[in-house]
């Protein structure tokens, strides 16, 4: 066949089948008989062809390409969050166009670019508004929220319940005896982070504390060490608890309050994280912390897109997960 590239009607010839019988010998799923399909690849192998995926999408009016908008690259749990949900859009048939912001608002710049390469459906793990979800409504392109909701519009979405995870770290806590409280949260464009201090907050206040102080964090290991600082400045002294949005920033402020303040963690401060990231298990700092259900959360968002790729009329749907309570080292609860 000299120097051209090999082609399915090539391949169907030498197999002595149709071409749409090539076609579905590489499509996951595809009704064929495995005597086929086994026959077409060996032949394919033989020839060295490989399926055109851009044509084969002008045939389908699919990219087979999925959109991942995440935020907040320092978080420590998004290398976890990320490898779980490639590997099941893999397995779907499908490939991942990773799109990694530093901030969350940035996220109007790289929605241009999800349109441009015409994804076939988007998972986000990072904030979007109203108006912005609902421009997916308009060009037709299923949308699931990962790990966030929009309160004010129905729109498909898997999630860690963030408030509950709060409110039995505070109740823990409280019961442990601890005072005066000291709160390390995101960025203010950090819809999770503000979820999980408000609820935090509003737990403390149920119990009746308000020897309380509030810094401001970046979700990243230095900035949780500069923000227990913070915290220390705010209140004439160290907390009793300190209570953080992610991981990253309640390990930063151990090693703070450990290092730079000569603090016994958790005998004289404890200090509690979200989201149950691997870090957090290293034994130097044995975390308290709630864990999110990952694979539990990437299957049904994953799950939920194909679907709606597949069926665009289907209803909005939120599944919330539960959090599990880690009880590590790093604090004492009651």
């Amino acid at each position: 066949m000299g120097s051209r590239r090999a082609t399915s009607y090539d391949v169907a010839r030498l197999a002595n089948v149709s071409q749409s019988s090539v076609s579905r010998a590489f499509t996951a799923g595809a009704s064929i008989s495995e005597d086929v399909r086994k026959r077409v690849q060996e032949v394919a192998a033989q020839l060295g062809y490989q399926p055109n995926a851009i044509a084969r999408s002008l045939i389908t009016r699919r990219s087979d390409l999925i959109g991942l908008m995440i935020g907040q690259s320092t978080n420590l749990n998004y290398p976890e969050v990320l490898f779980e949900l490639s590997r099941r859009i893999s397995s779907s048939g499908s490939r991942v166009l990773l799109f990694a912001m530093e901030s969350e608002a940035e996220i109007g710049a790289t929605m241009e670019q999800l349109w441009r390469y015409q994804v076939d459906g988007v998972i986000s793990a990072a904030r979007l508004s109203p108006e912005q979800v609902g421009e997916f409504t308009t060009r037709r392109v299923p949308l699931i929220l990962y790990n966030r909701m929009l309160p004010d519009r129905a729109v498909t979405a898997v999630s860690v319940d963030h408030a509950d995870g709060e409110r039995r770290l505070v109740d823990r806590l409280v019961k442990a005896g601890h005072q005066r409280f000291g709160l390390i949260s995101g960025p203010p464009d950090n819809a999770v982070s503000v979820e999980r201090m408000e609820s935090a907050l509003a737990r403390l206040r149920h119990h009746g504390l308000d020897r309380m102080a509030l810094a401001r964090g970046a979700y990243s290991y230095e900035s949780g060490g500069e923000a227990f600082g913070q915290l220390v400045e705010m209140l004439d002294g160290p907390p009793d608890a300190v209570i953080c949005a992610n991981d990253a920033m309640a390990i930063g402020a151990i090693d703070a309050a450990r290092h730079h303040y000569k603090l016994s963690v958790p005998g004289q401060v404890s200090i509690v994280g979200f989201d149950g990231a691997g870090t957090a298990r290293w034994l130097s700092y044995d975390l308290t912390t709630i864990r999110q259900p990952v694979r539990r959360m990437a299957e049904a968002a994953v799950q939920m897109l194909m679907e709606r790729i597949d069926a665009p009329e289907m209803e909005p749907e939120t599944r919330l997960y539960a959090g599990e309570l880690i009880q590590g080292g790093s604090a004492r609860l009651g």
